[in-house]
């Protein structure tokens, strides 16, 4: 707990974050090379999609981290509406654009994935229709942290638009459970371990790790931005008062 408020302190923040974000981009870039050769030319074709397959070592991943990033940006908001915590804003703030950005390519390699397997670009089953809301949700976040004057408002209904979003998040992850879709159920994360040959396993898994990586990268980096334009909004007015 102690940690969790030192965080608080934007100049321990940027020190700290800026001693490991070396380590995590470079782990980035190394895991993406790694998991790329894997994935393209060491990993085998599926006996039934073919070389098709090789879509899910960007599909999946990007599927996850959809889920990992809105649930960080849910955490985060209710800890900045319970304990006002100066960062944790920022960590959502910056977090949804990332967060976009994966929910979008899972949709749009889905669609490339989906062609040559259903035989049509997209379907309105569960699994899709609540990952494109996970979309929406992130776009609307986006709108309305700086839809008001004051950013004090805005980071507030953002927050609660995160929170009352979340329900969504079990619903992507059931939805294949629940209801009848063409997706098929959980391979690796399921009772009595992974149905998923290890050939394809270690690749799709190393591409998780590289997404994570790559994820507190971009995201360090966006809350040192929002930290350091703060500061400088807090010169200029000490200024103008001045």
């Amino acid at each position: 707990m102690a940690s969790f408020h030192g965080l608080a302190n934007p100049a321990r923040f940027m020190r700290y974050s800026g001693a490991i974000l070396p380590w995590v981009g470079g782990a980035t870039v190394i895991l993406l090379i790694i998991g790329l050769y894997l994935a393209l030319f060491a990993s085998p074709a599926d006996y039934q999609q073919g070389e098709t397959v090789r879509i899910m070592y960007v599909h999946v991943p990007a599927a996850w981290m959809g889920l990992m990033v809105y649930t960080t940006m849910a955490v985060a908001s209710a800890v900045a509406l319970i304990w006002k915590h100066p960062l944790a804003d920022l960590v959502a703030k910056s977090s949804a654009p990332i967060g976009a950005g994966f929910t979008f390519v899972c949709l749009v390699t889905g669609s490339l994935w989906g062609e040559p397997m259903w035989g049509t670009w997209g379907v309105w089953d569960a699994r899709l229709t609540s990952m494109l809301i996970l979309l929406f949700l992130y776009l609307g976040y986006i709108a309305l942290v700086d839809a008001f004057d004051d950013p004090t408002k805005g980071a507030k209904a953002a927050a609660i638009l995160a929170l009352v979003g979340f329900v969504n998040i079990p619903i992507i992850k059931f939805s294949v459970d629940w209801w009848n879709t063409l997706h098929q159920p959980a391979s690796v994360a399921k009772m009595g371990g992974p149905s998923i040959d290890s050939a394809m396993l270690w690749p799709l898994l190393i591409m998780a790790v590289a997404f994570t990586c790559f994820y507190v990268t971009l995201m360090f980096m966006r809350v040192r931005t929002e930290i350091m334009a703060r500061k400088l909004r807090s010169l200029r007015m000490a200024q103008a008062q001045g």
